[in-house]
C-alpha cells in the first residue's frame, strides 16, 4: 500500500516558529505546548492553526490469542464493550461527549453482539474485512486478505468522516490486544517479549510471565521478517491494521493525528516504518503505563502531552490530551507579541 501525501510548504512552520519567538513569554517557556502549535500550523499550512473540528474513531476486533490467557478478561468483553462504546457508556464515549467530538465506533472483527442503543454523537458500523485470523503464536495473526481488508476498512472509516475534520483521534478495543501490539513492536524494534509485554488489563505474576513467554514464541516463529506490513500481518490484529490504514488516509487528507497509547502507538510504528512521512502528521497524546510504550516513543522521537499512568485504551488518553491541543492553539493565535504589547523583549 502506497499513500499519496502532499508536499508541504516549509514557510508556514518557519513563520510559526518566528511568532512563538515573538510572543510575550520567555523563549520555550510553554515547552511542548509551543511545539504543538507549530506542528499544526505546518500541517494545516496556515498562520492561524485550528484544534478542530476533531473526530475520534475507535476500531474493535477479537483476537484468538485471548483464549491463551493473556488477558484478565474473557474474549466476550470485546463485543460487549463495542455495545458500551456505541451506547455512550465507555470512558471514550464520555470524554468525546464532554468535548463535543463525534465518536465513530468501527467493528472490523468482533464476534456477533446485539445492535447498540443509539447514543447522540456516536456512530457505529461493521466493516467485513474477510480472510482468516490466527493466534499469532502457532499461526499468523491474519492472512493477506484479512490484513489488507482491515487496512482498507481503516481508510474507509476516515473517508466517512466530515470532510472538514482537521484533527483525528484514534483508539482501539480488543481483549488481548496488548499481546499483538507487544509482538509487532518488539519485532520492529528488535526487543524481547519480556521488554515489550506488560500487564495490559491487569495480568500479574505467573500469568504475566506466560504472556511474555507467548510473545517471545511469536517472535521466534517470525524471526527474519523485516517488512513492516508483513510483521503487521503475521503478528498484529485487525483493529491494529485498521489503525495503520486510517493513519495513512488521514495523512493523505492532511489531518493531524492524535495518537493514543500502547496499541495505537504500535500501529503508528508500523505506519512510520512503512512510510516515514507519516511521522510528521502524528502527535502522541500520552505516555502509557504499559512498559513497552516507552520503547516505541523513544524509537519515534515522541514527546507525549500527558503522563498520568493511563493504560485504558479506547482513545481515552488522546481525548484527555485534546484540551492541551486547544490551549496550544489559543495561545499561539491570541497572545500578544512583545511589539504589540509594548513590552521590552529580553536583552541580547
Amino acid at each position: 500500500m502506497e499513500w499519496n501525501i502532499a508536499q508541504r510548504d516549509p514557510s508556514f512552520r518557519t513563520a510559526a516558529l518566528n511568532r512563538q519567538a515573538a510572543l510575550t513569554k520567555p523563549a520555550g517557556a510553554l515547552g511542548r505546548i509551543e511545539r504543538v502549535a507549530v506542528w499544526l500550523a505546518d500541517l494545516q499550512q496556515t498562520a492561524t492553526p485550528s484544534p478542530g473540528p476533531a473526530a475520534a474513531i475507535v476500531f474493535a476486533a477479537d483476537h484468538p490469542v485471548s483464549h491463551l490467557g493473556v488477558s484478565a478478561y474473557p474474549r466476550e468483553v470485546t463485543p460487549m464493550m463495542v455495545v458500551n462504546l456505541a451506547s455512550g457508556g465507555a470512558a471514550a464515549s464520555v470524554l468525546a461527549r464532554h468535548k463535543g467530538v463525534p465518536l465513530h465506533v468501527v467493528d472490523v472483527g468482533a464476534e456477533p453482539y446485539p445492535d447498540p442503543i443509539p447514543s447522540p454523537g456516536v456512530t457505529w458500523r461493521r466493516i467485513a474485512v474477510g480472510g482468516t485470523v490466527g493466534d499469532l503464536i502457532e499461526t499468523d495473526a491474519m492472512d493477506a486478505v484479512a490484513c489488507a481488508g482491515a487496512m482498507q476498512a481503516g481508510a474507509e472509516a476516515v473517508d466517512a468522516l466530515d470532510p472538514k475534520t482537521r484533527v483525528l483521534i484514534l483508539g482501539e478495543m480488543g481483549i488481548g490486544n496488548t499481546t499483538p501490539a507487544a509482538a509487532v513492536s518488539a519485532r520492529i524494534l528488535g526487543e524481547t517479549g519480556v521488554a515489550m509485554a506488560g500487564p495490559g488489563t491487569g495480568v500479574v505474576g505467573e500469568a504475566l510471565d506466560r504472556k511474555r513467554h507467548l510473545v517471545q514464541r511469536a517472535l521466534d516463529r517470525t524471526a527474519g521478517t523485516t517488512n513492516p506490513l508483513q510483521i503487521l500481518q503475521r503478528l498484529g490484529g485487525r483493529e491494529i491494521a485498521a489503525l495503520v490504514g486510517a493513519m495513512g488516509r488521514a495523512a493523505e487528507r492532511g489531518m493531524a493525528i492524535l495518537v493514543d497509547g500502547f496499541i495505537v502507538s504500535s500501529a503508528a510504528l508500523v505506519a512510520v516504518q512503512h512510510d516515514p512521512r507519516l511521522r510528521d502528521y502524528m502527535w502522541f497524546g500520552h505516555r502509557s503505563a504499559e512498559p513497552g510504550h516507552v520503547h516505541i516513543l523513544t524509537a519515534l522521537s515522541a514527546d507525549p502531552l500527558v503522563d498520568a499512568g493511563l493504560r485504558l485504551g479506547e482513545g481515552s488518553g488522546a481525548l484527555m490530551a485534546l484540551p492541551l491541543i486547544e490551549a496550544a492553539v489559543a495561545l499561539h493565535n491570541e497572545m500578544a507579541t512583545f511589539e504589540e504589547a509594548s513590552v521590552p523583549d529580553r536583552e541580547d
